[in-house]
């Protein structure tokens, strides 16, 4: 999920022409105006998208275009509601007395909507298969955890089915937080039907979700995807209406322009050329709201005069911190549609704390950026060097990363500028071998509402996303003590403790969350968006 979704478009800027410190409002909230869910039940709710990338396989849809879709279509064994807290649906346990081993009961009566029953081997079979690497899904890593869990070969998870109704999982090692990721699409359960043709399935999937395809060949390639509301769907995301169009746009400013022009009900991202305009064009069915998405710079480990290991590489690491001027940019750049990050994770992020220790390195101030920077010049020069941040031009980061490097030339001044890379694979290759000779822009968009999941996959020793080659043992250690507590509250206080040493050590330099903006007509309410930055589309009413 992360790469993909992060990859292209995941922040949008606007001109040059906006550059001016003006105020502006920071939108409304994430509700639309409330009706107490009446309106016409049979109601199609319209909606922008765009064309998977792959078939519709839960565990090998990993960017919004098809998640949208399968999150619509599948029921896990939890969901999460608006702000990210789980909420069961298939399940009606998951249980452990050491959190390690996992038991889980499913309710009674649930069914896919070919009419086939929802069993516990339609997980643990469904787990299994995506986790194989002869399978090849791209979401296999979510099952890492698990014991028997391989990278090289094809093997078996310790997932047993004990009755229909019950199975039981054992971890690697124990995780206090493991439950809250099972609302991730990749958990999702399959009927029997998928394994017998793989690829018609990913064509019509069958799911057991609020929704379902409006027949066969509701997914027009390239044009749009029907669904209509599954009526034996009863967990916490009935619908309230008759279904979902999901129409797929080459870009979001046709979309907006068919929202203004009444042929589309919800736009979940208003494109940069309206983020000065979007308010008063929608001055009461807009919202701009933080995401669970978080924006950074890396500075590897292995650049020269920023060895994190190095009194000066702290140093300079700080100093870089706290000469961008967060609130400039947010507000001139992104016109309110950013948030100032205080933390390495997320404010919608159960366990978000904005007043940890050492916070205040991103804080910007001048004068002592300018101390710290020569506390670290009197220990090796810098000299003539150009500090630069890279970026992929096909992403929309350029005047955003100018504004930065702008800051920190003039905050401490040496040369800064931006190193722009044709497309986002071709700087994930260079990230990836470890060929990066300056920053580099990040980001992550979380695959479950965890603090975990937005610091395990980046910064633990060794974790496939931590690109800057970031080591800590005691950071590691923390993560440790809080995946093995037997509360999500005590796991939480071990990752803000962990939080406090990145603090210290800035891996990479926190920048800026990534507000939801969207749009909505005056014909549709009950508009909120989620901790995810998508619509509860269930909850809309229309008529």
């Amino acid at each position: 999920m992360k790469k993909t979704r992060m990859g292209l478009g995941a922040i949008a800027v606007v001109g040059t022409a906006a550059l001016v410190l003006t105020g502006c409002s920071s939108g409304g909230d994430s509700g639309g105006s409330a009706d107490g869910g009446s309106g016409d039940a049979t109601a199609i709710i319209s909606t922008n998208g765009s064309e998977p990338q792959n078939p519709l396989i839960p565990s090998n849809t990993t960017e919004t275009g098809g998640g949208k879709i399968i999150d619509s279509i599948f029921a896990g064994l939890v969901s999460y509601d608006a702000k990210g807290a789980s909420e069961m649906d298939v399940a009606d346990s998951i249980e452990s007395d050491d959190n390690q081993n996992w038991t889980v009961t499913l309710k009674e009566g649930k069914t896919f909507t070919d009419g086939t029953p929802v069993t516990a081997e339609s997980f643990t079979k469904a787990w299994n298969w995506a986790a194989q690497l002869s399978n090849a899904q791209s979401g296999s890593y979510f099952f890492d955890d698990i014991e028997g869990f391989s990278y090289d070969a094809d093997s078996e998870l310790a997932l047993t089915p004990t009755s229909d109704t019950e199975f039981t999982v054992k971890l690697s090692a124990p995780e206090a937080d493991w439950p809250l990721r099972l609302g991730y699409s990749s958990f999702s359960p399959l009927p029997e039907s998928f394994y017998d043709d793989t690829e018609a399935f990913g064509e019509n999937p069958v799911g057991n979700g609020p929704y379902k395809l409006d027949g066969e060949g509701a997914w027009t390639h390239n044009q749009d995807i029907k669904l209509v509301t599954n009526e034996d769907y009863d967990g916490p995301r009935k619908p309230v209406n008759g279904g979902l169009n999901i129409k797929f746009y080459t870009t979001q400013d046709a979309a907006y322009a068919d929202v203004q022009g009444g042929n589309l009900d919800i736009l979940d991202q208003v494109p940069d050329t309206a983020f000065s305009s979007y308010q008063s064009d929608f001055p009461d069915t807009n919202a701009n709201q933080p995401a669970a998405i978080f924006q950074s710079i890396t500075i590897p480990q292995y650049l020269e005069h920023f060895d994190g290991t190095t009194e000066e590489g702290k140093l300079r690491r700080q100093a870089i911190s706290l000469a961008i001027n967060r609130e400039d940019i947010t507000k001139v750049i992104f016109q309110g549609t950013r948030t100032p990050a205080k933390d390495f994770t997320s404010p919608v992020i159960d366990g978000y704390s904005e007043d940890l220790k050492g916070s205040d390195v991103l804080d910007y101030d001048a004068d002592k950026a300018k101390d710290l920077w020569a506390e670290a010049d009197a220990i090796s020069p810098y000299g003539d060097d150009t500090f630069t941040i890279a970026y992929n031009a096909d992403g929309g980061h350029q005047n955003w990363v100018d504004a930065a490097t702008n800051s920190i030339a003039d905050t401490l001044g040496i040369k800064a500028e931006g190193q722009s890379y044709a497309t986002f694979a071709e700087l994930l290759d260079d990230e990836d071998n470890d060929a990066m000779t300056g920053a580099f822009r990040s980001g992550w968009q979380a695959d479950y509402p965890s603090l975990f999941n937005f610091l395990a996959p980046l910064y633990q020793t060794g974790a496939g996303s931590n690109y800057g080659r970031y080591t800590s043992t005691e950071f590691d250690g923390l993560l440790k003590e809080g995946a093995a507590e037997t509360s999500v509250d005590d796991a939480n206080a071990k990752f803000q403790q962990a939080q406090e040493v990145l603090l210290e050590d800035l891996p990479v330099v926190p920048l800026w969350y990534s507000n939801v903006t969207g749009v909505w007509a005056d014909t549709v309410s009950n508009v909120q968006f989620g901790w995810n930055s998508v619509p509860l589309f269930y909850e809309v009413t229309k008529g």
